[in-house]
């Protein structure tokens, strides 16, 4: 695992950002619970192409993609 993905329980819990993230990500990282909440897809992450549209997508501190092996974080 290169990367971990975190997001913000209040952006987890948006049905809209949900349907956003799930729509943005080219890899499948993300996808909506039957509740309408957004999950990550634990398996789809190591696809992970560093693009940044989930964070963009996100409100400020909604997504934080965290490098493992830099330490660096990509949040908005």
């Amino acid at each position: 695992m290169f990367i971990r993905v975190e997001m913000a329980p209040e952006a987890a819990g948006d049905k809209d950002l949900a349907k956003k993230l799930a729509e943005v990500c080219p890899v499948n990282i993300f996808g909506v619970a039957p509740d309408g909440s957004a999950v990550v897809i634990a398996e789809n992450v190591d696809e992970c192409v560093l693009c940044e549209l989930c964070v963009q997508a996100a409100p400020p501190g909604g997504v934080r993609v965290h490098k493992l092996y830099s330490g660096e974080v990509l949040k908005r």
